[in-house]
């Protein structure tokens, strides 16, 4: 993940929080609404020439189930923790196919990382 100049945390310890706005489609499935243009300007100007102001990014059943968690106060552990439970899979596998997906969200900033309030880097986000 990016480090954004703060020192290295641990991934469980991270609280994501969602940056982007989301709908539920009829199957269940979470569509998250990324807008085609982040900057102030282009949005003004161009936005309204556009029929489709947003992409839309579908997820699969498990990566809803992930961001319907990502409310910034459950912990990546927490999460991995409840996920596995359900899903009747181990912990780890859990936490290592949910770094990867988190890693990606972060990256293309669908969610924001909050540390928790023990940790000595301080909240980012």
């Amino acid at each position: 993940m990016k480090s954004r100049g703060r020192a290295s945390v641990n991934l469980l310890e991270l609280k994501p929080r969602r940056n982007v706005a989301w709908e539920l489609e009829e199957g269940g499935c979470a569509v998250l609404l990324v807008p085609r243009f982040r900057g102030p300007l282009l949005r003004a100007w161009l936005l309204p020439l556009l029929a489709k102001p947003d992409f839309r990014v579908k997820l699969d059943a498990m990566g809803t189930a992930f961001w319907q968690r990502c409310d910034g106060s459950a912990t990546v552990l927490k999460i991995a923790e409840e996920m596995a439970a359900q899903s009747g899979s181990d912990v780890e596998e859990m936490i290592e196919r949910l770094g990867l997906f988190l890693a990606k969200l972060e990256r293309e900033e669908f969610v924001v990382m909050n540390v928790q309030a023990g940790d000595r880097t301080g909240a980012t986000g």
